[in-house]
């Protein structure tokens, strides 16, 4: 299975045959996202339309550093803890305001999603520096987990994604990932850590941030400003592509690879790869959701052909986090 990325320009230009094949090939694993956190399906049919409308609105403005899915997800993200507020509000009737956010299950949503990853509109929040710094550290840890996907190191993997993305201690993966100690750990931690350094003088030739990634990668980092937990995140260095999830399901992987998959997805939580399992998994009851998907085309197909420019509506920036 092909890892379809749109012609931008296209899109921008608000080309039909572009934008109907991004609702085809796009759709199912945006469901999948609202449906794990939204209980009413017409209310899922809607932040999916509005996440199509808004992507469309806001497609002049696509940042490049960043893929279209993930473009994608961080519009979707935002409408999904919109509608999650306004249901909270109708809930407690505003009598309560944030105060108990977390006492129900739009709540509890809400808070899971804020917490999950920033957007790239907090990165341009951020100094310049801060900026560069963390995106030459997603190029450090990219490079990390393709060298240790290449090895076949899945158990490596495994243990420096719940060690710097998921928050596990030392003692949780020893005793989770059936290691041999917490000594066993603590040297694939530094070995990993050592070898990102090296990766750093590839990745920052001009030194402009080397002095923030070899902080943010030491063994006992102080308090710098790039994190290691959210850059992971963020930038999604170690999602698998979707044609691997595909295999997973298939049961064409084998048992290092499949294991790393499922631990990625089931143990880390990655939201945006549960979301396209789930899809793919979903593939033989497309049938049950095709009259919503026409009816979110026919509204997609309406905003394309209106008389709008291009861009207008101030959709401007993805989210956050990748593959």
């Amino acid at each position: 299975m092909s890892d379809y990325e749109p012609d931008i320009a296209r899109l921008i230009e608000r080309d039909d045959t572009e934008w109907l094949r991004v609702q085809r090939e796009y759709q199912g694993r945006l469901y999948s996202f609202v449906r794990r956190r939204v209980r009413d399906r017409d209310a899922c049919e809607d932040v999916l339309q509005e996440t199509f409308l808004g992507a469309i609105r806001g497609i002049a403005g696509f940042d490049p550093r960043y893929s279209f899915e993930q473009y994608l997800f961080g519009i979707l993200r935002n409408r999904t803890i919109d509608h999650l507020r306004r249901q909270r509000a109708l809930q407690f009737g505003g009598q309560f305001g944030g105060q108990f956010a977390g006492d129900t299950d739009e709540g509890a949503a809400i808070e899971d999603l804020v917490r999950e990853e920033q957007t790239p509109l907090t990165l341009r929040e951020r100094s310049d520096l801060d900026q560069r710094g963390s995106e030459l550290l997603a190029e450090v840890l990219r490079e990390w987990v393709q060298e240790t996907w290449t090895e076949r190191e899945f158990r490596r993997l495994m243990v420096i994604e719940a060690l710097f993305s998921a928050g596990w201690r030392n003692r949780d993966a020893w005793e989770q990932l059936g290691l041999r100690d917490q000594t066993t750990v603590a040297g694939v931690k530094f070995r990993a850590l050592k070898r990102m350094r090296e990766l750093t003088a590839a990745v920052d030739a001009r030194g402009e941030c080397s002095a923030q990634l070899a902080e943010s990668l030491s063994e006992e980092p102080g308090q710098v400003s790039i994190d290691v937990a959210q850059v992971w995140r963020r930038f999604r260095v170690s999602c698998p592509a979707r044609h691997w999830l595909a295999r997973r399901l298939a049961g064409s992987l084998d048992a290092g690879m499949a294991e790393f998959v499922d631990f990625h997805i089931d143990a880390a939580g990655c939201p945006w790869c549960a979301a396209n399992r789930d899809d793919l998994a979903q593939r033989s009851r497309e049938n049950e959701l095709e009259a919503m998907f026409e009816r979110v085309g026919a509204s997609t197909m309406r905003l394309l052909r209106s008389r709008g420019e291009p861009g207008a509506g101030g959709e401007k920036l993805p989210p956050d986090p990748i593959s």
